[in-house]
């Protein structure tokens, strides 16, 4: 089984929706029983709230079954549960390496060489869908080939 923890700040946009999406890529493989999906925050500030609702929204503007998640905040011990821990920008990059402290599994990267913006702050949740299903897409077809 591979275990995939998908990280960004707060835990109600971006990893959620990474989470959801590649949810829904692996079952479309036949692959759900091959995977273990999650995702989580790398701050406290969300922790116990929904999606935030433009997230939730755009996911199902594509079809992507969304079940019952409430933010959650990684912990320490997290890497030893979880085969990889896929970033969505630098500053999560960089708080999770403060979270674990080292990475000796090489564990820890970004969905994207560059960041998946933030729509928290710009808004634009199809242009963040968009990037998330490419990085989740190029990521899937790495893990099966």
């Amino acid at each position: 089984m591979i275990k995939l923890m998908f990280v960004c700040h707060g835990n109600i946009c971006r990893s959620p929706m990474a989470e959801f999406i590649m949810k829904e890529l692996v079952a479309e493989k036949g692959l759900a029983d091959n995977f273990l999906i999650k995702s989580s925050a790398t701050s406290y500030e969300e922790i116990g709230n929904p999606i935030y609702p433009p997230a939730l929204a755009e996911l199902k503007r594509n079809n992507i079954s969304v079940g019952e998640k409430y933010a959650i905040k990684l912990k320490r011990d997290d890497y030893e549960k979880y085969d990889l821990f896929i970033c969505m920008d630098d500053n999560n990059l960089r708080n999770i390496k403060h979270i674990f402290k080292c990475d000796p599994q090489n564990k820890i990267r970004k969905l994207l060489a560059s960041d998946v913006e933030d729509p928290w702050y710009y808004g634009n949740f199809d242009v963040t869908y968009k990037d998330i299903e490419k990085g989740c897409k190029a990521l899937l077809e790495s893990l099966i080939n």
